[in-house]
């Protein structure tokens, strides 16, 4: 029997389960017996669950949403080398398990015959390489199921642009052709895959590209089934999860899943404070800016009460009440992200009156009036803040400033550019041999 290694951290491995996606891959595939590829496409989709733990801190307690309390925690705010103490909770976590996705995905497109799983698993390959080149840059790339176990120069970092270009836009193209539009609970579709495609591009400052991929999922939306919730405390909780009409994709989380992230505090232990390192995790920042929401917008930010505790100190958009915090699923792309997302788009293609457009769908279902930009920069600044409040501790904040150069502006402070990026997990480093470098700063 012929077993698929990857030397990329160690041996990642590609494994099959049962066709339930709500279940642990317990098995190590073999690409000479296997016929039906669906639970190797599972195990792909698997794995994706370990990055949420990490994304969701990363996205929020290095940006002005959240804060850590406890040293060394404390130098997510810090900007400085030191952040690589965190390695094994949050970098090295989401590294190995992206991999581990990816080279699952591979095995599924060299050797399944089904066009649907493939189409799938190029999406599964794309967002995983996403989330690699959005946090670390310059990353290995492997397209592989079977790759050389002893060409180590294979491990060598590929430039973003170029995994942008050459593997994350063609598989989400492919990806686009051959899968439905039909929205199905945590799996791939063709909207999934445009949004993400949109958000590719947006990341790459392509903004034309960006728009025309982010209007085929906001005008084709309805057709779909997809639309905005009437009240925005229907999205999160999870007893909103199933058929939710304005989640594109979401991955899985269920207390009955393994999980591979093996640290006791997940995403909503941090957000509510459960964790000792962040008793109180709401940077006054963002009350500060729901406070300025309601002032200037003609009432009260309905959201406020969905984010916030009523003390503006813990996060509560995915509450533990009655023992369903590890019943949250994880939302990577809902409509409203992609709204906002067009809205930038547009603004920076020179459409600020379509933009503010598409910016007061989301600022009427929160209770406010329309927003008065009237400029290029003013619709920027009121987009950018508008995804602040609606997307709180949802792991896109950072992203959102690193994306729009404002992280000086917003952080109220100089931070070196190296800093952007999260360093590479060092053990990475030594197990290459130094075939993979350190991201510069680290």
């Amino acid at each position: 029997m012929k077993k698929i290694y990857i030397l990329l951290t160690s041996l990642f491995i590609a494994t099959a389960c049962s066709t339930d996606l709500d279940q642990a891959p317990p098995n190590l595939a073999s690409a000479d017996s296997l016929t039906d590829f669906e639970g190797v496409l599972n195990a792909a989709y698997y794995y994706q669950l370990s990055s949420v733990t990490p994304l969701a801190v990363m996205g929020e307690f290095r940006s002005d949403n959240a804060v850590m309390d406890e040293a060394p925690y404390t130098e997510f705010d810090v900007y400085t080398n030191n952040l690589t103490t965190m390695e094994d909770q949050f970098f090295g976590p989401l590294y190995t398990a992206m991999y581990k996705s990816i080279l699952s995905a591979n095995n599924v497109i060299e050797n399944s015959t089904n066009a649907t799983h493939i189409a799938e698993a190029k999406f599964l390959r794309a967002l995983s390489y996403y989330k690699l080149v959005k946090s670390f840059g310059a990353v290995t790339v492997n397209l592989s199921a079977a790759p050389s176990l002893t060409d180590t120069s294979i491990l060598a970092r590929t430039p973003a642009t170029d995994v942008y270009n050459n593997v994350v836009i063609p598989d989400l193209n492919d990806a686009i052709a051959d899968l439905s539009a039909t929205i199905d609970n945590g799996r791939a579709s063709k909207y999934a895959a445009q949004a993400l495609l949109g958000k590719v591009y947006a990341a790459m400052g392509n903004y034309a590209s960006a728009e025309t991929q982010l209007a085929a999922v906001v005008n084709g939306a309805s057709g779909a089934g997809i639309a905005l919730k009437d009240d925005f405390s229907e999205i999160f909780g999870a007893d909103n999860e199933i058929e939710n009409s304005e989640i594109i994709f979401s991955t899985q989380v269920s207390s009955s899943i393994v999980d591979e992230y093996s640290f006791g505090s997940d995403f909503w232990n941090w957000f509510v404070g459960d964790d000792s390192k962040a008793d109180f995790p709401v940077d006054p920042d963002l009350v500060a800016a729901f406070d300025a929401s309601d002032a200037n917008g003609g009432g009260t930010d309905l959201r406020r009460a969905v984010t916030l505790s009523d003390a503006g100190t813990t996060a509560i958009k995915f509450p533990k009440e009655g023992d369903l915090g590890s019943e949250h699923d994880w939302i990577e792309i809902r409509l409203a992200d992609v709204i906002l997302l067009y809205a930038e788009a547009l603004n920076e293609n020179g459409s600020t009156a379509a933009a503010v457009t598409q910016l007061d769908k989301i600022r009427n279902r929160a209770g406010l009036n329309n927003s008065t930009a009237s400029t290029q920069a003013e619709a920027r600044t009121a987009i950018l803040e508008e995804r602040r409040l609606e997307l709180a501790f949802e792991g896109k904040r950072w992203d959102d400033l690193v994306r729009t150069n404002s992280v000086n502006a917003e952080m109220g402070t100089t931070v070196n550019s190296d800093y952007y990026l999260f360093p590479i997990p060092v053990s990475e480093i030594l197990a290459t041999g130094g075939v993979i470098t350190q991201n510069s700063g680290y």
